[in-house]
């Protein structure tokens, strides 16, 4: 395997320590994405250089110039603090003739418009939650077509940023509170969607052309009440106290129906080709008691730290987690190889 000089750019608060001894979960939770990559990349024999970067992309060029990269490990998720941004330093990265990984700025901006996303899988017949989009500086008025429960979320933000069990509203002055609430603390526009009661998946999907997808991962919940509504919230994702007082984890899923993991697999390669994805993504579904599978969010360039989802599904299906970042830096070398070949 060939040595190679790997840039990584990471968020310049994100840059790990050389050491993690002595940190608990809860001091390593806000950097254990870059510090698990770039540690895989050590291991791995590669050489690297951990880039912090805040709102200059000149740090990026002066690096580039002095450190000669074969590859820019990406792990960007804003830029600025817009997460909108993301896009743009992955196409100065093409502009300056960069190889990098994860994926290109056209996957990049189709999927974070989230109603925009479900109007290329709609239009591509893949079932999604029935939805509108309610704009800044607008009066909020529902559609009749959209009926209650729905769940009410940023345009473009990820992360569960804004969502809470609040976020399920019941009627049309829930809605209006929800609804300005995202205008206010999240500055965005808000989506208001059907809530899908059910089972929560994510499925990972590794590739450019041909595509590897991950065993479904299911979220559960082993100590919530049984009427507790089964969404990822903020506090899901990311309150390491509160996901062990409720026994949050994620697991293979169990106890799929007939056929429904190879309906699950296909549909993911079609969502992921329809949105113009590359590199590796995880998708969301939710599974309604009657079988019917919606795709509720598409997340390219998804956490990729030790024991997540995504790498604990690639484990699954026999990439252990440095094969696994050492596949997503090959896909990022050959991203323009494959299209010319």
């Amino acid at each position: 395997m060939k040595k190679l000089r790997v840039l990584a750019l990471m968020d310049k608060s994100l840059v790990p320590p050389e050491s993690i001894d002595g940190l608990t979960d809860e001091q390593l939770a806000p950097f254990k994405t870059e510090y698990d990559v770039t540690a895989a990349l050590y291991n791995l024999g590669h050489e690297v250089h951990a880039l912090g970067v805040s709102g200059d992309l000149g740090v990026i060029r002066r690096a580039a110039e002095d450190f000669k990269p074969h590859i820019v490990f990406n792990l960007l998720e804003e830029f600025d603090g817009e997460a909108v941004l993301d896009q743009n330093v992955v196409s100065y990265l093409e502009l300056r003739r960069l190889p990098y990984t994860g994926c290109g700025p056209r996957g990049l901006i189709l999927a974070r418009d989230k109603a925009l996303s479900k109007q290329i899988l709609s239009y591509h017949r893949i079932r999604v939650p029935d939805f509108a989009v309610f704009p800044r500086g607008k009066v909020v008025r529902r559609p009749r077509r959209l009926q209650f429960p729905l769940f009410v979320k940023s345009m473009i933000e990820d992360a569960s940023l804004g969502i809470s069990q609040a976020s399920i509203v019941q009627d049309d002055a829930a809605l209006v509170d929800r609804v300005r609430f995202i205008h206010k603390r999240i500055c965005t526009d808000a989506i208001a969607e059907q809530y899908i009661d059910g089972r929560e998946f994510y499925v990972g999907v590794l590739g450019n052309y041909r595509l590897q997808v991950f065993p479904p991962w299911e979220l559960v919940f082993t100590k919530a009440a049984e009427d507790s509504p089964l969404i990822a919230t903020a506090r899901v994702k990311w309150d390491l106290k509160y996901q062990k007082k409720l026994g949050i984890k994620t697991r293979q899923a169990k106890d799929l129906p007939p056929g429904m993991s190879g309906q699950i697999a296909r549909v993911s390669k079609r969502i992921y080709r329809s949105l113009g994805l590359n590199g590796y993504a995880r998708l969301d579904f939710r599974m309604s008691p009657d079988g019917k599978v919606y795709n509720i969010e598409v997340n390219p360039n998804p956490q990729l730290a030790y024991g997540e989802d995504l790498a604990e599904s690639a484990h699954a299906a026999g990439l252990d987690y440095e094969a696994l970042v050492q596949r997503i830096l090959n896909l990022g070398l050959r991203r323009g190889q494959e299209r010319d070949g």
